[in-house]
């Protein structure tokens, strides 16, 4: 039996032109009910959040802390060469090693805005991270990212200069204009980090808190969010066009040069000798973009939240740690500069 209200009267709660009318009582009571629903799922009072981190067994997370750790101190300890022996040698003051000692600190602080708190959280159980500090480990994390993807085309540029108009490398490469590329990437790594972590920390947070990842990255914090995230995702993949592809493009332009410089060298020895001052190189920017790329510039039905661990494990924390590798095994200045600091000490 369809049970209803008349609603007549000035005390009534109803609206005067409802007055006079049969409303279903049951309707009501569920409007009412799903506007309570709504406005109790919608908590944007979001104190804090909870990395849900590595799946593994329990068992396990000590042998995984005690690796995490290791590689951490290794990456912090190879960067931190790289920079002392370019600051201390002489043979090391070209362009390149400067804006080589600049991206080891980049990678020193990109990786411990994520790696420091998720061995925290495997080493005490405590996984919760405020809101607050969610928002500055995204906005350093996507700070240094954005810098190095600026800086490795700046490093590209270096090499373009170096090999195609050697006789000009020291104009083009000077003090001033270093210091110039220097503020730029930075400049726009900050933009490009402000712009996403505010637009992200202005969303509503009513599903759970529980972040599926071990830090607060831009796609496991969307996946949180019930908000319409369209222009929100919209404006990230623009920003994501500006900062990866467009610097991605001018590193890819640069090598294409060079490998038309490199192709007009009569000798073969004279090829291989000029391209492999950029081996090294190369390869971090391979590994570099190709990560950063698969994660950020996704379509976002294509995102699978445990391949975007294992992509950000490589790019967060692998990369960091093979890059001093590469550039010191594949560099003879640097080995040379690390045997001559050696013979100084022993001395």
């Amino acid at each position: 039996m369809d049970h209803a209200v008349y609603v007549s009267g000035n005390s009534d709660p109803f609206p005067g032109h409802l007055q006079g009318y049969h409303i279903p009582r049951m309707r009501c009571y569920s409007i009412l009910a799903e506007d309570g629903l709504h406005q109790s799922e919608r908590n944007t009072d979001v104190t804090g959040f909870v990395h849900k981190g590595f799946s593994i067994d329990p068992k396990n997370k000590s042998l995984l802390f005690a690796i995490g750790l290791l590689v951490y101190l290794l990456t912090l300890a190879g960067n931190l060469v790289i920079i002392i022996l370019i600051r201390v040698d002489q043979r090391l003051k070209a362009p390149m090693y400067f804006l080589l000692g600049n991206l080891s600190f980049v990678e020193i602080c990109y990786k411990s805005t994520a790696v420091p708190k998720m061995l925290w959280d495997l080493l005490s159980g405590d996984k919760s991270i405020s809101f607050i500090g969610c928002a500055l480990q995204m906005y350093f994390f996507v700070t240094l990212g954005g810098t190095e993807c600026v800086l490795l085309s700046a490093m590209a540029y270096d090499r373009y200069a170096a090999i195609c108009h050697p006789l000009h490398y020291t104009l083009l490469m000077r003090q001033p204009i270093r210091g110039i590329l220097l503020a730029v990437l930075w400049i726009i790594g900050n933009i490009n980090s402000v712009v996403n972590t505010a637009l992200i920390f202005s969303l509503d947070f009513c599903h759970s808190k529980e972040i599926d990842h071990f830090f607060c990255d831009i796609p496991p914090i969307l996946h949180l969010s019930c908000s319409d995230v369209f222009l929100v995702k919209l404006m990230n993949f623009t920003i994501s066009v500006g900062v990866i592809i467009v610097p991605f493009s001018l590193t890819l332009l640069s090598y294409i040069l060079i490998a038309s410089a490199v192709l007009k060298i009569h000798t073969a020895r004279g090829r291989i000798k000029t391209f492999s001052t950029c081996a090294s190189h190369l390869t971090v920017v391979s590994i570099f973009y190709g990560t950063i790329i698969y994660t950020y510039m996704r379509p976002s039905s294509n995102h699978s939240l445990e391949e975007d661990h294992l992509v950000s494990v490589l790019y967060g924390i692998i990369t960091p740690l093979l890059n001093p590798l590469i550039y010191s095994f594949g560099n003879k200045e640097v080995q040379g500069a690390f045997w001559r600091a050696l013979g100084k000490n022993r001395l």
